[in-house]
């Protein structure tokens, strides 16, 4: 047994971490109740991080073409906590994702997030080509107050889960 105290160890690496805990919430008899609980507490624990991201996007300005507020809620409401627990991925993040049917514009996330922005068709011109640019890094820059916060909520959650397993081990 480690030094920590539990049957496994949680270290400095987050990705080990949630893989050895991931290991052994399955071991358990009700390991699926398990794992939808702690994937329940990781999420929660990001939350605040993902409402920053949103009200990152939804100041960026509108006073260029193609930035009406359709676009920025769109995009807001697209942003949300995403927690894996197996597979290729284990983890926990803030992600924004592709916005599907918003004007032909799935990758409005990431174009809008980029210094160099995006090249797009003026409406009603046939060879009219413009590129525009959205607020830059409004994801990267929203997160850096509640970032710190949010990783230390979610690696409380899991430390909670593998003392909770620890405790019923011995």
């Amino acid at each position: 047994m480690p030094a920590n105290g539990l049957p496994f160890e949680l270290g400095v690496d987050a990705h080990d971490a949630i893989q050895a805990l991931t290991r052994a919430i399955r071991a358990e008899a009700d390991g699926k109740e398990l794992r939808k609980e702690l994937a329940k507490n990781m999420r929660e624990a990001l939350k605040p991080a993902a409402a920053e991201a949103k009200s990152g996007i939804m100041a960026m300005g509108s006073a260029g073409p193609g930035t009406a507020p359709g676009l920025r809620s769109s995009v807001a409401r697209k942003i949300r906590p995403e927690v894996k627990l197996g597979g290729r991925w284990s983890g926990a993040r803030v992600k924004a994702f592709k916005t599907k049917n918003v004007r032909h514009f799935p990758n409005a996330p990431k174009r809008t997030n980029r210094a160099r922005g995006w090249r797009h068709l003026v409406y009603g011109r046939a060879d009219s080509w413009v590129t525009q640019h959205g607020k830059v890094d409004w994801f990267d820059h929203a997160m850096e107050g509640v970032g710190p916060n949010a990783k230390e909520a979610a690696e409380k959650a899991m430390e909670d889960m593998a003392r909770r397993l620890a405790s019923r081990i011995g």
